[in-house]
């Protein structure tokens, strides 16, 4: 099994930044791609970022400048360090993980942006 455990959210004004971080654990062999979701109130989850094991990232629109998505693959740990924020950045944010053609879930993690 595979376990992934979030952590940094929290709440935070507009303008500030936030570094998420989610470890992966247990049957971890061959990590490809490490990715951060979000999925704010009546609203679908999106994906926000992506890291591929050679590094090649991707960003969503909405999030690119601001957000920068990294990964230790010594620590099958994936980060998302995030500037900037806005209030509409809020929501769970929650990691997804692909090893040999299957996807694991962290258990997700609050990020609210208010003054």
């Amino acid at each position: 099994q595979v376990q992934l455990v979030e952590s940094g959210g929290g709440l935070v004004q507009p303008g500030g930044s936030l570094r998420l971080s989610c470890a992966a654990s247990g049957m971890i062999f061959s990590i490809s791609a490490m990715r951060w979701y979000r999925q704010a109130p009546g609203k679908q989850r999106d994906l926000v970022a992506a890291i591929a094991s050679g590094g090649t990232t991707t960003y969503a629109d909405s999030v690119k400048g601001r957000f920068t998505i990294s990964r230790d693959n010594a620590k099958n740990t994936v980060y998302l360090q995030m500037n900037s924020l806005k209030p509409e950045d809020t929501a769970v944010y929650f990691c997804n993980i692909e090893q040999v053609r299957r996807q694991y879930w962290g258990q997700g993690t609050q990020v609210t942006v208010s003054s």
